[in-house]
């Protein structure tokens, strides 16, 4: 009787398991809503507002770009200032034109095409241009992450921003950053030295309106550990302040606990963040997004130490002799050459297997940034 018992309770565990099917709640949120993108600074650049489509929950994350769209900036002297599509769901500046001023309120207005072909019109509340104070200092600290007995330390780097405003004018800081780092491959070819630049993707904000001071001290921007190569030779990271109103303050902070939450199904979600745009038609339409005005301050740092730990990235570059002359079998398919050596008898010709391993162009660039030899 156990031994049937057994076989019954295997039999229904089976075609539970089998009975798998996707589960998507759900939900009153609208199937596609306007996503908005924009920044606007005191720095003579273009600025630029990216418009596009989010998808309906349980498709891909990936937002459809918004192209055709006529997008405009204006300020509270009634200037009115155009925007081009530079590609599809892109609208910049023209830096010759405009120019933000500290002090200035500005508007963003958006005309789309709708359903149907219905125009539909959208327009962000007025947003003032605070002024920030530069960053006082941006440093780093070692940090030992793994002691692996006789042998020498796993070793990363932690980067701290001070700042402070002198007459408590900003309460509310934001800030971005973007990396720079050289990277070598393991041969002497042409294409031996690059640097890969990338930009941040966290949200680092902070609050001193609940302190006296308006005062940041040791604030933890960005941790580098070992299990890339950015510490490997010299790094770099640029980091631009922006002073924020309480308002966009909440947006980000909220925005910042949904990425930093792997997040159960029902946390809180981006459509019940309060955006500062709306749609004149529809004024109870949702969208996402923010339109950012803010002067900017700016603040570089290097580092190039020995870090001991640091990942090879190339430790698997294996490289053949090919002594014969004659053509390579599938030479730019499935090897590549590194040097060619012309000798009477016989030429040979050292190949690899990863085009990568003697091309550092597949992972970065190999011009050389204007500000790499600042630090000297």
């Amino acid at each position: 009787m156990r031994y049937f018992y057994g076989i019954f309770l295997f039999s229904i565990v089976i075609l539970l398991s089998g009975c798998v099917t996707e589960f998507i709640p759900e939900t009153n949120e609208d199937q596609q809503m306007l996503v908005v993108e924009g920044l606007i600074t005191d720095q003579p650049e273009a600025y630029t507002i990216k418009l596009s489509k989010s998808l309906p929950l349980g498709e891909p994350s990936s937002a459809i770009p918004l192209g055709n769209c006529y997008v405009t900036v204006t300020d509270d002297l009634g200037n009115v200032y155009n925007t081009q599509e530079s590609v599809f769901g892109t609208y910049v500046t023209n830096p010759m034109l405009f120019r933000g001023v500290v002090g200035r309120k500005y508007s963003l207005h958006i005309t789309t095409n709708g359903q149907n072909g219905k125009r539909l019109n959208y327009e962000s509340f007025p947003v003032e241009m605070k002024p920030v104070p530069p960053i006082d200092s941006l440093y780093y600290e070692k940090r030992i992450l793994k002691q692996n007995g006789n042998y020498p330390p796993d070793e990363g780097a932690q980067v701290f921003l001070n700042t402070h405003s002198a007459d408590n004018s900003c309460r509310f800081y934001r800030w971005e950053f973007d990396e720079t780092w050289e990277i070598r491959v393991p041969f002497t070819v042409p294409n031996s030295s690059c640097w890969i630049n990338i930009n941040s993707s966290v949200i680092n904000v902070k609050s001193t309106a609940a302190i006296t001071a308006s005062k940041v001290d040791r604030f933890p921007l960005n941790f580098i550990s070992n299990e890339t190569d950015r510490l490997k030779y010299k790094y770099s990271m640029q980091v631009k302040q922006y002073s924020l109103s309480e308002d966009e303050f909440a947006y980000w902070d909220k925005l910042r606990n949904i990425s930093e939450q792997v997040g159960g199904l029902y946390d809180i979600t981006p459509s019940s963040i309060p955006s500062n745009i709306m749609c004149i038609e529809n004024p109870g339409e949702k969208i996402l997004g923010y339109f950012s005005v803010s002067a900017t301050s700016s603040k570089r740092v290097f580092i190039k130490n020995n870090f001991t730990g640091i990942i090879d990235l190339y430790s698997e570059c294996i490289a053949d002799t090919i002594w014969k002359p004659g053509p390579i079998p599938n030479l730019g398919i499935f090897v590549w050459v590194i040097i060619v050596h012309e000798m009477p008898i016989p030429a040979y010709r050292v190949t690899t297997f990863e085009k990568g391993c003697y091309d550092c162009t597949v992972r970065g660039t190999n011009q050389e940034p204007s500000y790499w030899r600042d630090d000297k």
